[in-house]
């Protein structure tokens, strides 16, 4: 009897066994297929629900606290390597003879450079997410002071006589200038869009300022970046030099003797289909050369070569004796050594009505380019030791610093800042999100078109079934996470389907990536990628008279006549607190003659005051334009009845929004205040 009820207890197991095991894989299997657009994805539920956890103490389990080096400072006897680590807040200070991190100090949030004063007592730092500037003693390596800045500082410059520090404003697209005795800002001069570098002429009396952003032109028209002159000396901008077919300047150096100046950038081919990928004809990138004196000129030469190509170039120095250049290529982790001699000849020779042929000319960098030497993952800012000798390299996703010995040109052993040695899945994402290694030819990173995670500004012709139809506006991947679907047509459900077979097959025109690199990558642009905090518009999480008002706009039901809005027309309904998205697509009559009839997703509008231009093409230069030569027929939102002074409210209210985070402290403050 028991070996009766044991064998019909058994096969009531097997049975249910094979109930859950099959429909449950079968169900399994089609959630896994939906999400990744695939049919053979493995079935690990780690990918979708560990990896991208918002837990925090499942996150605590599976990431770590890297440091990622971002920029350096040398001491002049070369003994202290000063480093910004820009995912601890920190400024390390390093021991060059031992090889060791002496000291560990807490700057501002998302430090992004690092200036030392001429008598090496104080290390100034930019942090960019705070406003401000960390003024350190270097005796006692402690924050003595801080500095309120303009929004997003980064790139710094000390005056020649050491009264002024001059600190580039990225996302004010400005400089403030400091006085270095008063600790105030004296004014703020206008530059280029999203600017990042500066450099001081060696006499002192020019200071260059590059942009990132181009300057917004019409789809179809090639772009045009500013790079900003100013007179050392009145501090006043003497000048907006037009960098033409060019953008992502992030860094400039001048030759000791003052003849030259050199800038990083990218040469873009938006206007041409994405399948000239294949042609060698996307993405090229080089380095921008001003010759100095009465009619000076600005020659682009490309640093890649035919079939091979070194993305993402990041920060430029140039060697003591004038006789070389080095640039880190961020998207290829190497360095490209320049004969600054050889660039001179080029000039020499160069007719200006040749210019702009030398400009795409993929053979040049033969002429020019000494060697290119492999780093590790990522690197970022550069700093020579002032012997000319060494070459430090923050390599920002290694965790380390590399050290090139200029005389042989070869590595030696790094220094290990001492961070975590397992490679997290984030981490790996973050690596393939900043590396070209997956595009043909390794052309670029995804980095190249969303610099600091969010977009360039530019429009692109993705080259679907037509050629020249459905150009868009690239878009922020800001904490997209929670906002699936993805593309303004919101063809793509999950990243897994908009960085796999659809990555592959419009953008790199290569395999596929693998699916741990899938999942990896995945994982950080879904959990690890967050905003800036608004601290233009939003400084203190608390709204302005205007705002308020604006807010008041935004959620109201009636116009400004009694009449009832209807619901699909109000901004609240598209666009609800915090994701500031519904999810869903619309029609907001906005389509171009070259579109498909279709309806765009709903985006975010987390920091909408950083992404010009506007609307699924780009072609509002401005929030303003969306409505007042956008809008006409009210479908983007019921808003033509507004005055004007109504509109300026909307809009500021607009550009208060942040990321859900800071929505979330912004209301309970707004919250707290009313009570």
């Amino acid at each position: 009897m028991k070996n009766a009820k044991r064998k019909t207890l058994l096969w009531m197991l097997i049975l249910f066994g094979f109930i859950i095991y099959f429909p449950g894989r079968m169900l399994a299997r089609h959630h896994v297929n939906y999400k990744t657009a695939v049919t053979d994805h493995p079935l690990k539920c780690t990918s979708c629900h560990v990896y991208t956890s918002k837990n925090k103490f499942v996150t605590s389990l599976i990431n770590e606290d890297y440091y990622s080096p971002f920029n350096i400072a040398v001491s002049h006897d070369g003994s202290r390597l000063y480093v910004v680590a820009q995912d601890t807040d920190e400024l390390l200070i390093v021991d060059t003879e031992s090889n060791s991190v002496l000291h560990q100090i807490k700057v501002g949030v998302h430090p992004h450079s690092v200036i030392l004063n001429k008598a090496n007592t104080l290390a100034y730092v930019s942090n960019q997410w705070s406003d401000n500037i960390s003024v350190i003693d270097l005796a006692v390596s402690k924050v003595t002071d801080t500095i309120k800045t303009g929004n997003g500082p980064s790139g710094l410059t000390i005056s020649a006589d050491g009264s002024y520090l001059q600190v580039v404003n990225t996302y004010g697209s400005d400089l403030s200038v400091i006085d270095l005795s008063t600790k105030e800002e004296l004014k703020r001069l206008r530059t280029g869009s999203d600017p990042t570098g500066t450099a001081l002429s060696p006499d002192g009396e020019r200071l260059y300022v590059t942009s990132r952003r181009s300057k917004i032109v019409p789809y179809g028209e090639p772009l045009v970046s500013d790079l900003t002159e100013i007179n050392g000396t009145t501090l006043r901008v003497s000048e907006h030099h037009n960098i033409e077919e060019a953008y992502m300047m992030e860094n400039i150096a001048f030759t000791p003797s003052g003849d030259l100046a050199m800038m990083t950038l990218i040469r873009p081919k938006n206007l041409i289909p994405s399948v000239q990928v294949e042609g060698g004809w996307m993405m090229t990138h080089g380095i921008g050369v001003i010759e100095q004196g009465a009619n000076g000129r600005i020659i682009q030469l490309l640093t890649d070569e035919p079939n091979s190509y070194y993305s993402d170039p990041f920060d430029i120095v140039v060697s003591p004796d004038g006789k070389r250049a080095y640039v880190s290529n961020s998207g290829a982790d190497r360095v490209t050594v320049i004969s600054v001699d050889s660039i001179r000849a080029i000039l020499k020779e160069t007719p200006k009505e040749k210019l702009k042929n030398i400009a795409n000319n993929l053979g040049v960098s033969s002429r020019f380019v000494i060697k290119r030497v492999p780093t590790g993952a990522n690197p970022k800012g550069l700093a020579l030791s002032e012997d000319g000798k060494k070459l430090y390299i923050a390599e920002q996703l290694e965790d380390k610093i590399g050290v090139l010995d200029t005389e042989s040109l070869q590595m030696e052993a790094p220094i290990d800042l001492g961070g975590p040695s397992r490679i997290t899945v984030a981490r790996q994402g973050r690596r393939l999100f900043n590396n070209a290694g997956h595009t043909f030819q390794k052309q670029y990173a995804c980095y190249t078109c969303h610099p600091d995670h969010h977009e360039d500004g530019l429009v692109y012709n993705m080259a679907g079934k037509d050629m020249g139809r459905n150009v868009t506006n690239t878009q922020s991947l800001r904490e997209i996470g929670d906002t699936p679907p993805f593309k303004w047509n919101g063809k793509n459900q999950t990243i897994y389907k908009q960085d796999g077979m659809r990555f592959s097959t419009v953008l790199t025109r290569t395999e596929q990536f693998s699916y741990d690199d899938l999942d990896a990558i995945t994982a950080y642009i879904k959990r690890g990628i967050k905003y800036p905090p608004n601290l233009m518009y939003n400084p203190h999480g608390k709204l302005t008279e205007s705002q308020l008002r604006g807010k008041e706009i935004y959620n109201r039901t009636k116009d400004n006549f009694g009449n009832v809005i209807p619901e699909n027309n109000r901004c609240y309904t598209c666009h609800p607190a915090p994701l500031y998205s519904n999810l869903k697509a619309a029609d907001v009559s906005t389509l171009a003659v070259t579109d498909d009839s279709i309806l765009f997703d709903t985006p975010h509008l987390g920091n909408i005051y950083a992404s010009p231009p506007y609307l699924h093409d780009g072609r509002a230069a401005t929030l303003e334009e969306i409505w007042t030569v956008y809008g006409e027929d009210n479908k983007h939102g019921f808003v033509n009845d507004l005055t004007k002074m109504q509109l300026n409210d909307l809009i500021d209210y607009l550009k208060s929004l942040g990321g859900p985070e800071q929505e979330e402290n912004s209301t309970q403050i707004q919250e707290t205040a009313s009570f």
